[in-house]
This record gives C-alpha cells, structure tokens and sequence, in this order.
C-alpha cells in the first residue's frame, strides 16, 4: 500500500511544496528556480524509481483499499489497485514528465515564474499518476479535476501572450461539460452499487438502462479530457502554453486519461453494446477530423496537435471494437513519439524564433539532432516499419478488420465503421507527417520571411523578438530529445516480450498479408506529399487543398457552430437571467424597502402635526370605526 501511494503521493507533496517557494528572482537570486527544478525533478524521479521496482520485484498487483465514509448505505473507499498495466501506464508518464522538468530547465531559463510552473507540473504529474492509481472511483475522480486545474494554469501560463489566458480559460469551460456527464456517471454507478470501490463497482450487476446511461456519462467526461469529437476544440488552442506543457498534456496526462478510464471500467463497456456503438462512432470522427485538420495547418505546433486528436482517436476506436490491450500499447507508444515530437519543435521554436512552418525550411544541416528526431518521431506517427507506431497502429487495424467479422462485444457496423475510417487516416498522416518534415527542414531558409529579418508574427515564447540562428539545443534540451527517440524508435518490439503482452493482454504480433494495405497507403500519403513537394519546389504541399485549406485550418469549423449554437444562446439566457435577476428580484427587494422607507416618512410626519389636528383625525377614525362595526352589526 505505501509504495503504491508513493507513486501519485510524492510528485503531489512536492508540487504542493513547490507552491511556498518565491515566484521571482529578479534581485538575482536563483535559489527559488533551482529549489523549484530539483522539487520537480525530484518528485518525477522518485515515482519513476517506485514504478520501476514494484514491476520489477512485485509478484502480484498492488491493492489496498481501506473504507472512509459512508453516506446513506453507499461507502466511499480510498485505495490502491496498480496491477502491471496501470505500472507501464504509471512508468510512460513518469519518464515524460522527469524528461519535461529537465527539458524546462534551459526553455524557461529566462521565466521569472518557473518555480510555480514546475510546482504545478508536478501536481499535474500526481493527478495523472492517481487516476492511474486510484483503487476508487473517488480518488479517480480527484485525479482527474485536479489535473483540469493544473492544465488551466499551466496552459495559461505565460501572460506574455495574449492567447494564453484564452485558451486556458476554453480548455477548463470545454473539459468542465464533459465533466458534469462524467461526475454524473460516476454518481450512478455508485449509488446502484453502494460502494465506490472499483473492483466493486466492475463486479456489480446493473439494469441496462442504468448501466447504459453511467457509461454514456462517462463517455462525456472521456470527449472533453480526451479532446474527442465534438469536444475537442479546446486542444489545438491550447498551443498557446509552453511547449514542454504541450508535450505533457499529448503524450501522458490529461488526453491519455480518459482512454484509461475507459480502459480501467472496460468489463462493464462490454456489457452494453450501445455505449461501445457512440464511442465507435466518436472515434471514428474525431480520427477523420483531428487528420484532415492537421494537414492544412501552418503552425507547427497544431499540426502536432491535430494529429493527437486523431492518435487518441485511434485509441478510443480500438477500445469500441473491443481490443483495449491495443489502445493500451498505443497510448504507450503515442506517449514516447508525441512527446518526442513536441520536445524536438520546442527545439526547433527556440531556435528559429517561430512556430510557423511558412517561416522554416533548410534547418536539416543546422538542427541535425533535432532533424533526426523528427524523422523517428514522424515515423513513427506515420506507422513506418519498424518505428513503434507501426506495430501498435497495426494492432488496432487488426482488431478493426475482426470485428468486421462480428462476434465481439460491438456491433458488426461499428468494426466497419473504424477500421475503414483508421485506414483512410494512414495515408493522411502520412501526408502530413511527410509535409512538415520537408517544409521544416529541406529546402531553403524561409525564417526572415519576405519583407526582411523584422517581420513580426506569433511567437510561442514572447522573449523571442526576431528569428535566431538556428542550431540544436543546449544539452537539458537536447538529451530529453535523444533518450525519447529510443522508445519511439524501439518500444513496438515490447510486444514480442511475453511479461509485456501478459500485463496488457496483447495478442503476440503476427505480421501477415493484412499489413500491405495499410504500408501501400502510408507509401501513397508520403509520395503524395514528397511529389507535391518536387512538382512545385520550395511550394507547401498544402497549397494542392486550394480552397479547403482554409476549411480544414479552422478544424471544420467546429468553433463557430458551437459559437452560434452553444456559447450565443448561453449567453443570451444568461443575458435574460441577469435582467431578471436585476429587474424582477433585485426590485422586489429593493421596491420592498423604499415602499417601507417611504411609509414610515409619512408615519413620521403624520406624528410632527400639531396637537388639535392630531385629535382631530384619532376622533375621526374613531367615528369611522364605530360607524363601520355598527353597520356590520
């Protein structure tokens, strides 16, 4: 039980002891950031160095659960339950987030906030760490609002630039809807079960209709954390963070949590078809949309996000054709390419000043490092062989092309549905991926733009001014790059190893002749991008979607139907309520007390008249009164 909690507990205690540390150090004194920096890191290494002993030495999974309350006949529990999946999950976000602290280091040098930043990377890591963790859906449920508080200040957190606080503040109203459903959800399993402790709660039997609905709830709560249709506009805004936040939020926290929700409460998905129908269906979408979108953008740093949209998508597709252990072995071979991705553009922004790919070009013999990351990184998204992304992105499609022969817990169309929207998505990734690398580093230099080395554009980090030299990163920088490209290079191979297939339940991979379609569509998505590229030299690839690329840039749009569909008639009912509000009951009340103000004027000034006058009126109301009774009588 102890070292189980040591995993969420530690980074937790520290980033709470980050947050007593000096926010500045403008009197040049460094000891808050290297107190901040050494808490952080710290706080990742030691759950890191935890993760990897209980998988190594623990014969048997983690659990304890201990009652803590108890409400009306339901009791609330707080506990542990890490078996071996919920260690590898734990082990993904423990090394990103150690490499995301020293990465931080030398990318906010300058940030006179840096000990609060890395305080709430921690929090951030812990949150994520005890919705893994969590032995109860309570303590799931914390882990997860938690981390919804941390994204909001940390995607905010450079002032600097205007879109931040923006974006922060659509990232949590975005997430905070699909929350309601998934608070909701949770609420309903609970009561029915009477208990919140998760091996119960799976083991308990539901009526459909009961059942049906909780699952539905949660698939809300999934959408908004997970950035899936039609929740997930809130993501590729929250580009405005810092990078090294961006690759967090990718690769191991908060888009990856609810992928293992519905992982961890899976034995009840598959009891209820209907639920698992909407999330195919969502999937599906959100696949098509997040890849579509990606190619059209000009910032590097939407593209990355874009094409989660659509990775996470592949995880969620997997999970409603009823494979999980391949949205599993995704989200863990997603974790190691996307946050190689985002560390490797944060090295390419820092070095040329700009997140916009119009502005790159010819960085392949500057940023070499940096160069072959990308290749391993974006080869890995593509689902090159035998990057790691191929053999997850194959389990998924294998499992699609099954369930297209029925016999699984979804309906035959739901098979169907996924597997051909998962196809069609390997050439587009492709052809992004293939886009970005040549735009970013072939040709020739673009980065002083067309009108001299003073243009002025959107700058991820606002110390930048002007585009710099470009060259790779300094070493706190640079190892995180190099050591991550290790896994995305390598990791797919786990699946060969028995221990790993065991704790996930993978099928062992067995390549057949199913593989030539998707590898002749990713060949026709690069070369499609590749021939573009030479047919029209130095030319965006993108520039062939004429007039859809605007279309597709703005993510089809979806921010403006939900502006005219959701945030303009919540703001007109609002508009109604507060006038209400301000006329009907703030005048009752005030109406109510100038009403009695005034009364009590006259009553003051009916006792200043003169004495006979006075005498006058008691004797008149007097009569008045006696009159009155003897006529009633």
């Amino acid at each position: 039980m102890i070292a189980g909690a040591l995993i969420p507990g530690v980074p937790l205690l520290l980033g709470l002891a980050g947050l007593t540390l000096r926010a500045g150090d403008d009197q040049g004194d460094h000891t808050p950031r290297r107190s901040a920096a050494a808490l952080g890191i710290a706080g990742a290494a030691i759950s890191l160095a935890v993760t990897l002993a209980l998988l190594i030495f623990a014969d048997k999974p983690v659990e304890a659960s201990r009652q803590w309350v108890s409400f009306g006949g339901i009791d609330i529990t707080l506990g542990i339950s890490a078996g071996d999946a919920a260690l590898y999950i734990a082990l993904a976000v423990c090394v990103v987030a150690l490499f995301v602290q020293i990465y931080s280091t030398a990318y906010l040098h300058d940030d006179p906030r840096y000990a609060p930043y890395a305080a709430q990377v921690s929090l951030f890591t812990g949150a994520m760490l005890l919705v893994v963790t969590s032995g109860d859906l309570i303590g799931m449920l914390v882990g997860w609002e938690v981390m919804g508080a941390c994204s909001y200040l940390l995607i905010g957190h450079d002032r600097r630039l205007p879109e931040a606080p923006a974006a922060a503040v659509k990232a949590f109203l975005v997430t905070r809807v699909g929350d309601v459903g998934f608070l909701l959800g949770i609420a309903l399993l609970v009561v029915d079960a009477g208990t919140s402790r998760i091996a119960d709660v799976l083991a308990h039997d539901y009526s459909t209709g009961t059942l049906t609905a909780a699952l539905l709830l949660l698939l809300a709560g999934v959408a908004g954390k997970s950035a899936q249709f039609p929740l997930h506009t809130w993501l590729p805004d929250a580009m405005a963070g810092p990078t090294p936040i961006s690759a967090l939020i990718h690769a191991a926290t908060m888009v990856a949590a609810g992928v293992y929700v519905v992982f961890r409460m899976y034995p009840l998905y598959e009891q209820s078809p209907a639920a698992l129908a909407v999330l195919g269906v969502i999937a599906s979408i959100t696949i098509l949309l997040g890849a579509l979108s990606a190619t059209a953008q000009d910032d590097l740093k939407r593209v990355l996000a874009w094409s989660t949209v659509s990775q996470i998508g592949y995880m969620t597709g997997a999970l409603a054709v009823g494979s999980p252990a391949a949205a599993l072995f995704h989200l863990l071979t997603h974790a190691a390419f996307k946050a190689l991705l985002f560390l490797a553009a944060g090295a390419v922004i820092h070095a040329v000043g700009t997140n916009y790919l119009s502005r790159m070009g010819g960085l392949r013999e500057h940023m070499p490092v940096t160069f072959w990351s990308f290749v391993v990184g974006l080869g890995a998204l593509a689902g090159l062989p035998p990057l790691a992304g191929f053999w997850s992105k194959e389990n998924i499609l294998t499992a699609a092309a099954h369930a297209t022969d029925g016999g699984g817990p979804a309906p035959v169309w739901v098979g169907w549905v996924v597997w051909l929207a998962a196809l069609f998505a390997v050439a587009v990734t492709a052809w992004y991926a293939t886009r970005l690398l040549l735009c970013a580093f072939f040709g020739v230099s673009r980065e002083h733009g067309p009108d001299g080395p003073d243009w002025e554009i959107g700058f991820d980090d606002a110390r930048y001014t002007r585009p710099l030299t470009a060259h790779d990163p300094p070493g706190a920088m640079r190892w995180p790059i190099v050591l991550l490209a290790i896994p995305a290079a390598l990791l797919g191979f786990a699946a060969y190893a028995p221990g790993f297939r065991t704790a996930l339940e993978l099928e062992e991979p067995h390549l057949s002749v199913a593989i030539v379609l998707p590898l002749v569509l990713l060949a026709l998505g690069a070369g499609g991008a590749w021939w573009l590229w030479r047919e029209t030299p130095e030319a965006d690839p993108a520039a062939a979607l004429g007039r859809a690329r605007p279309f597709l840039a703005a993510g089809f749009r979806f921010d403006d139907v939900q502006e005219r569909l959701v945030v303009r008639p919540v703001r007109a009912f609002a508009g109604l309520v507060r006038t209400a509000d301000e006329r009907v009951v703030d005048g009752t009340v005030e109406g109510a007390g100038t009403t009695t103000s005034r009364l009590g004027e006259l009553l003051a000034a009916a006792h200043r008249i003169p004495l006979p006058w006075a005498a006058t009126l008691v004797l008149g109301g007097a009569l008045v009164l006696t009159l009155w009774f003897g006529a009633a009588s």
